[in-house]
């Protein structure tokens, strides 16, 4: 049966790293632990106290001064890692974790995986080729020298960085090592660990050369990994569940998260903040037990995305200039329908087809496969559609060879909805109100990734006034704009109520307007 051994990274914090390791080996698992130098002796000698009766920890045998982005964290862990090597002989593999790390498994869950999956699990891209990195340095980080740390001595940091490029005191890299890059957070196999410890012993100058690239954390282990051990032992992703802002700054889980943490398809979780007593409780509770039957659902990325998101309301300081030389051409009436339930909307155009000559088409600005002529290609992706959208309408006005036109959108396009009013064309706009029960909304949840068939009904109970108070926003930031020649039509509404309203936005007499307004099952869900 597996058996981890955990390494352990950590700087603050004593009594959480006393608890963290407790939880971890009263599994019957091992932790080795290095504390960062930089910290407080006093919080180490508490540790090493608090652990002091624990045969299933151990510690790195000297501290090292850690820093971010510098080989001394490459260091440290190498140090713990052997330190764990030679102490737990019954150790299958070894795990990267910090003081910030959670399991979101059971430990029986956890060894069960490991010995069902005989992988090294690392990520490791190919650093040149892959884009991993996003911003910044890229090959600036291996072919120069970085000798000091970027963030508390940055003036030297870069003023070194400027010389060297100045002079081009470049360097290559070690001809049979490919680097690749990944997150820093893997679990290794023993004999993967061995070969590794055993290379650094062997290869001095690869190792001479990661202790002045930048950020080696990042690549050392990743690089060495791709290079011992045969690709088809590898799965390059880590098991360790974390995110990140727009800003690149780790997200930070806090006791309501719980549920969320369980449910994705990861062992662990970072990170968990210091103030999240009762989740800590929980998930280091959950780890010991027996529990064995977890669902996946694996929504926490977009479910934060969706979250993040909401009332991010950018707006383009000027116009693309195809929007602003284009316009869909005086004497024409384009007919927006917007309504948030695309079958409602599309019931409607139906009828419309039906029982009127005007063409109309369904979302085909929202929707990749909406029916549409062939209009020499722009047609063929929504990117496109909405890219170039007033020229993307004039050409379907022309094809349809009709002066009026009505198109579907979603509430949510009101960035769309405006720049259409602002055209030179006679714009006419028809919103559906709905209700919006808990049904719909769990089945727009699912359609649209924010849920799974396996998301708990606690998750929806949390979930779904989010979604509907979302929904209605949009209504209402349609309605704040005032948009001229709008009409609306409601489920709550009379035959004759909604009967005038599509009258006036159609321009239709009462009977044709009746018999739209009398669509079976118009807003049926």
């Amino acid at each position: 049966m597996a058996r981890v051994a955990f390494i352990l990274l950590c700087h603050k914090d004593p009594d959480a790293v006393v608890l963290q390791a407790t939880q971890f080996t009263a599994a019957g698992d091992y932790v080795a632990i290095h504390f960062d130098a930089s910290a407080s002796d006093m919080d180490y000698r508490r540790i090493k106290d608090g652990l002091a009766d624990n045969p299933n920890v151990t510690f790195a045998r000297r501290r090292v001064r850690c820093g971010w982005g510098e080989w001394s964290l490459v260091e440290a862990t190498l140090r713990t890692v052997a330190a764990a090597e030679a102490a737990f002989e019954r150790a299958t593999h070894f795990y990267m974790v910090s003081g910030d790390c959670m399991p979101i498994k059971s430990a029986g869950f956890v060894h069960r995986f490991l010995d069902d999956h005989d992988s090294d699990f690392i990520e490791s891209f190919d650093f040149f080729e892959s884009d991993w990195i996003k911003t910044g340095f890229r090959e600036e980080r291996l072919i120069y020298r970085h000798f000091f740390n970027e963030r508390t001595q940055k003036r030297r940091f870069y003023t070194s960085f400027t010389i060297q490029r100045r002079l081009g005191l470049t360097r290559p890299v070690p001809v049979d090592i490919q680097v690749m890059i990944g997150s820093q957070w893997w679990c290794l196999r023993r004999r993967t660990i061995e070969a590794l410890l055993a290379f650094t012993r062997s290869r001095s100058d690869v190792v001479r050369f990661f202790r002045t690239t930048w950020i080696p954390d990042e690549t050392f282990f990743q690089t060495l990994v791709r290079h011992l051990v045969p690709g088809n032992q590898i799965e390059n992703r880590t098991l360790t569940f974390l995110m990140f802002t727009d800003y690149g700054m780790p997200v930070t889980f806090y006791n309501d998260h719980e549920e969320m943490l369980l449910t994705q398809d990861a062992l662990f979780a970072r990170k968990v903040s210091p103030e999240a007593a009762a989740l800590k409780s929980a998930l280091g509770a959950l780890y010991a037990s027996d529990r064995m039957d977890f669902t996946i659902a694996q929504d926490g990325r977009n479910l934060f995305r969706f979250l993040t998101e909401r009332g991010r309301n950018g707006r383009r300081f000027v116009p693309r200039f195809w929007q602003a030389e284009t316009t869909l051409g005086r004497g024409r009436e384009l007919l927006i329908i917007a309504c948030k339930k695309w079958h409602v909307a599309k019931r409607l155009t139906e009828s419309i087809r039906m029982h009127t000559d005007v063409p109309a088409f369904d979302y085909l600005f929202n929707e990749e496969d909406t029916a549409l002529p062939e209009l020499g290609g722009i047609e063929k992706s929504l990117a496109k559609r909405g890219r170039h959208r007033r020229a993307f309408m004039r050409m379907l006005f022309d094809h349809a060879a009709s002066d009026r036109v009505v198109v579907c959108v979603d509430t949510s396009s009101l960035d769309m909805i405006t720049d259409f009013f602002t055209d030179r064309a006679t714009v006419r706009m028809l919103e559906i109100e709905c209700d919006f029960a808990d049904d719909y909304l769990v089945g727009h949840a699912i359609r649209v990734g924010l849920a799974g068939p396996q998301t708990s009904s606690a998750t929806f109970a949390r979930l779904l006034p989010t979604i509907r108070s979302d929904m209605i926003y949009e209504r209402e930031a349609i309605r704040d704009v005032g948009f001229q020649n709008t009409s609306h039509i409601r489920e709550t509404a009379s035959i004759a109520e909604n009967a005038a309203a599509l009258a006036r936005f159609l321009s239709v007499d009462m009977v044709v307007a009746e018999r739209l307004a009398q669509t079976p099952y118009l807003f049926v869900d």
